[in-house]
């Protein structure tokens, strides 16, 4: 059997509304235009954003947005800092990169945000849009 994006996501947001999991909106990224940035850019997590708002997208792109998160679980070249910000930062900028690169693969109900300046740090490089 076959599944499109998009009835994935529905049948996901029908699981999370039934199961109160989680809040709605950051079951995956919410309508916008799709402004494209000039530069390399990068999608972080938004210092406004709250732990809980942050922790439910993390989860949500480390699950059922399919990113590759290795690099931020223990032993992983972006572990450290061990802090909710920096493993949102890092899941986010990747979700961002393998999704398009547009304000649409940036937001996760609005704990994100998108930059210029490059946040890799030692060993962890965040991929950068060209």
């Amino acid at each position: 059997m076959s599944f499109t994006f998009q009835t994935l996501l529905a049948l996901s947001y029908l699981y999370m509304v039934v199961v109160g999991a989680m809040d709605s909106t950051l079951l995956s990224p919410p309508e916008g235009n799709m402004t494209f940035l000039g530069g390399s850019n990068w999608c972080v997590a938004s210092p406004s954003a709250s732990q809980t708002d942050l922790q439910n997208a993390l989860d949500w792109v480390c699950g059922l947005g399919m990113t590759d998160c290795n690099q931020i679980r223990p032993g992983g070249p972006c572990y450290q800092p061990d802090t909710l910000f920096s493993h949102a930062s890092f899941a986010f900028n990747s979700y961002y990169q393998q999704n398009g690169n547009s304000d649409v693969a940036c937001n996760f109900g609005g704990t994100a945000t998108l930059t210029k300046n490059d946040p890799s740090y030692g060993k962890c490089k965040y991929v950068a849009s060209e």
